[in-house]
């Protein structure tokens, strides 16, 4: 019996200085609001269930978390005993006070015959430090929180840190209630 959450996680998947680059070159662009999936349209944007800001960085920048997130699908499909073909063109999150997203699957469910549904294993990639005190350079809230009926596990936000979890598994992001939340997110198919 495996316990639960079952997580991969991955301290310093990124360096201090690699995330500092990242953020940096997240704060230099504008953004649009991002998408969330759903039984009709194949992507809209709805606030009332995800409200963050998604950052399209240089392409230096994405192909150097891509190359990270391949070289570690060996090791990912070892912990879960799954085989996978592709990583999805990851996602760059910049959540603002009063951000968030529900609880949510992000696929593997069955449920829905949407493209999100080839994604058999998810991945996030903390940018910034997560605190229970406002301060610079951190946040408060915008906790990473996986639940099932029974309980309800936080995941502390630490920078260049790689949580990777199956994708049927519910997790949300709380309200940021001081700071920025810097994060990636991809998906293994």
């Amino acid at each position: 019996m495996t316990s639960w959450p079952d997580l991969f996680v991955v301290e310093q998947f990124l360096d201090q200085l690699e995330c500092d680059q990242i953020v940096a070159d997240m704060k230099a662009v504008e953004g649009s609001a991002a998408t969330i999936y759903g039984q009709g349209i194949s992507s809209a944007i709805d606030e009332r269930v995800r409200k963050t800001v998604r950052v399209r960085p240089a392409s230096e920048t994405v192909d150097l978390v891509v190359h990270r997130l391949l070289s570690t699908k060996a090791s990912i499909e070892k912990h879960f005993d799954v085989s996978l073909n592709e990583c999805e063109e990851p996602q760059f999150l910049r959540y603002r006070e009063g951000d968030f997203f529900v609880a949510h699957q992000d696929g593997n469910t069955g449920l829905l015959r949407l493209d999100s549904e080839q994604r058999r294993v998810s991945t996030i990639i903390f940018l910034s430090r997560e605190s229970e005190s406002p301060g610079p350079n951190v946040y408060c809230g915008g906790s990473l929180v996986f639940s099932n009926l029974d309980s309800r596990f936080h995941l502390p936000a630490e920078p260049g840190t790689l949580v990777a979890f199956r994708s049927e598994t519910t997790h949300e992001v709380t309200p940021v209630t001081h700071g920025e939340r810097y994060s990636i997110a991809s998906w293994y198919r």
